[in-house]
């Protein structure tokens, strides 16, 4: 049962504040969720399992993902009937991936994802995307975005993975998008997804409400800083930037993985 707002120490607000505002920023300057963050600091600060974490997460993600997008929109850098192609296999990708989930080693799955973050991060620094590229919507790539954004709920389903991991990259280095484009369409596919995912929490009261509402009001205020920054640093530093996030996100799969092998 969920304590109410009041029932709670000032300690609990002022952790879900903090969790927030660096989440915001993260996801405003790499166009992710900010799960990555806000998962590990709510099981670290606050004590949640790991089921209500990842629930309350994503229902913080909804208005953070929401300022996100119209801070890059403002740009022009948000490719809007992509990004809806993807969050529908996104959407359909994540029933697959929770129906696998029983089914595939959990600890090989953390190693191999370990391995594509490394190729992708490598990958980053060979082809460093240009500001004018754009996302043609063809049959090709419409095509390409289906199977980008089944592959992205799979693995969101199968280890709890945000999309923007996987597709910020993906756009920039399999469909040519430049690096602000690539957020911003991030952004947009997260929204419908996480409100799909947030109903869902919420039925199998897998959500802290008091707590979403905290921190995603919290990362409002941070979410538009961070695109502003995104926005005024050139590509290259972009780059250097994504690519100690991804870092950040392997080391932190790797310890799983490690820690999960020796239980």
């Amino acid at each position: 049962m969920m304590k109410p707002a009041a029932g709670r120490p000032p300690r609990f607000s002022l952790a879900c504040v903090g969790i927030g505002l660096t989440a915001g920023l993260l996801s405003g300057l790499f166009g992710v969720g900010g799960g990555t963050v806000i998962v590990p600091l709510l099981v670290l600060l606050l004590g949640f399992d790991q089921r209500r974490a990842a629930g309350t997460s994503l229902a913080a993600i909804v208005p953070t993902a929401t300022v996100g997008v119209i801070s890059y929109a403002v740009h022009g850098s948000v490719a809007w009937l992509p990004a809806l192609i993807l969050a529908a296999g996104a959407v359909v990708g994540a029933q697959i991936g929770t129906w696998l989930l029983p089914r595939i080693a959990q600890n090989a799955l953390r190693w191999g994802f370990v391995a594509f973050l490394v190729i992708v991060i490598v990958m980053l620094f060979v082809q460093v995307p240009s500001r004018d590229a754009e996302l043609p919507l063809t049959w090709f790539t419409g095509a390409g975005l289906v199977v980008l954004g089944l592959f992205t709920g799979v693995m969101a389903g199968l280890l709890g993975v945000g999309g923007g991991v996987i597709v910020v990259p993906a756009l920039m280095l399999l469909f040519g998008t430049s690096d602000l484009v690539a957020k911003g369409t991030s952004l947009l596919m997260m929204i419908p997804t996480a409100l799909s995912g947030t109903v869902g929490n919420i039925r199998r009261a897998n959500v802290d409400l008091v707590a979403a509402a905290i921190i995603g009001a919290a990362a409002c205020t941070t979410t538009a800083l961070g695109a502003w920054i995104a926005t005024n640093i050139d590509p290259f530093t972009a780059t250097i930037l994504f690519a100690a996030f991804m870092t950040f996100i392997a080391a932190q799969m790797a310890v799983r993985a490690v820690r999960a092998r020796r239980a």
